[in-house]
């Protein structure tokens, strides 16, 4: 119900908001709510500073922007139809819901290839992790699709709350623009984005976990026996988690004042999400749900991978794209626990397609005695038995 309100009350923020750059003074609800909320210097500031990236690529944004609010509709009814089971309502809201995906996303690509990463509203670090969250968005709807292709509704499922996650970042973002000047008064938009991206991609694929924790209440799921996180991989995962977060607070602590401000933005959220499923993790092994227990478990490895990932990609995007050392170091970090989070929705898929793989063969197995292609030798090896 708290996404439902979410995206009902952005839909019309998210249809207008590319209207004042196509023409000067045309309505913009998420301008006037942000400028009674913050001020009207603030959205002023952030109306000139968007104007020339934006400018260039008003028709591929106006399509993003329309098409996003099209999805803020959609994506309660596609929660809503699952829950209550409307098969029909279901797949037609489905099928436009993925055409909508790959149409606004292929508004925001054009944006993204159309402006140079350094001429980016916000700069380079919010540009790669834009690309990241939009990789991220076709990357799951297209899984999702797939897999309600072919008859996998759990797969489906967390895939599209996966989507439906990363799209959720528009919304709530619009929500740190309100929130966040009261906490650091006198930084423009472009710096509070740069806090927002801190935590973002954690939030939101947090959210599609909770939501496919909640959604699936199997104890066991057939065919999966043991665990792919067993405690060697476990205690590993969290040493290079403790390393890069060592790291990552290091680097950070040595940009100062803007740093340590990145750095809180960052690691309190991680905290409390490390918190949260390593709780769940051992409630679910308490009670004996062993299906819970190994996909908190494996999403609790993937979040202590993520700092040493940030850590490993800082120097890559230095090099690679010519990034000072803030930027580079902003952009890593917003993208690790996103793109790991994924990475463990994989990681999840594979261990359920393993499971039905499994017993597949094990079935193919039990049937051969019977098969007629095995009769022959079954029944020779029957008579010698009895000679014998």
């Amino acid at each position: 119900m708290a996404v439902t309100v979410v995206c009902l009350a952005y839909a019309p923020i998210a249809v207008t908001e590319i209207w004042p750059y196509a023409r000067p003074g045309a309505p913009a609800l998420g301008e006037w709510l942000l400028g009674r909320s913050v001020s009207p210097e603030f959205v002023a500031e952030a109306v000139r500073d968007r104007m020339g990236p934006y400018g260039r690529s008003l028709a591929p944004l106006i399509t993003h922007s329309v098409l996003g609010g099209l999805l803020m509709l959609l994506g309660p009814v596609q929660l809503l139809s699952a829950v209550r089971r409307r098969v029909r309502l279901h797949r037609v809201a489905g099928t436009v819901f993925a055409v909508t995906v790959y149409t606004s996303m292929a508004g925001a690509a054009l944006y993204l290839v159309r402006t140079p990463p350094a001429e980016a509203f916000s700069g380079a670090a919010f540009w790669i992790v834009l690309a990241t969250i939009l990789a991220g968005t076709v990357g799951s709807v297209t899984f999702g699709v797939l897999a309600a292709v072919r008859g996998l509704p759990d797969l489906h499922q967390r895939w599209m709350l996966l989507c439906y996650g990363f799209l959720m970042t528009a919304p709530l973002l619009r929500i740190e623009w309100g929130l966040l000047p009261t906490f650091y008064p006198g930084l423009d938009l472009a710096d509070i984005n740069r806090v927002a991206i801190m935590h973002l991609g954690a939030l939101v694929s947090f959210g599609a976990l909770l939501a496919s924790r909640a959604l699936d209440p199997r104890a066991t799921v057939p065919g999966v026996t043991g665990t792919w996180c067993p405690l060697p991989v476990r205690i590993g995962a969290h040493l290079a988690g403790a390393a890069g977060l060592v790291w990552v607070t290091v680097a950070f602590l040595d940009e100062g004042t803007a740093g340590r401000r990145l750095l809180l933005a960052y690691l309190v959220p991680y905290a409390v999400t490390y918190a949260v499923i390593a709780v769940r993790a051992a409630r679910a092994g308490a009670r004996g749900a062993d299906w819970a227990r190994e996909e908190w478990s494996l999403h609790l490895t993937a979040l202590c991978l993520a700092p040493a990932f940030s850590a490993v990609t800082v120097p890559v995007l230095e090099r690679t794209l010519g990034l000072d050392r803030l930027t580079a170091l902003v952009a890593g970090v917003g993208i690790g626990c996103g793109m790991l989070a994924y990475a463990a929705v994989t990681v999840v898929s594979l261990r359920i397609l393993y499971a039905r793989e499994v017993l597949r063969r094990q079935r193919e197995f039990a049937d051969l005695p019977t098969s007629p292609a095995n009769a022959p030798a079954a029944a020779g090896t029957t008579a010698e038995g009895v000679r014998g």
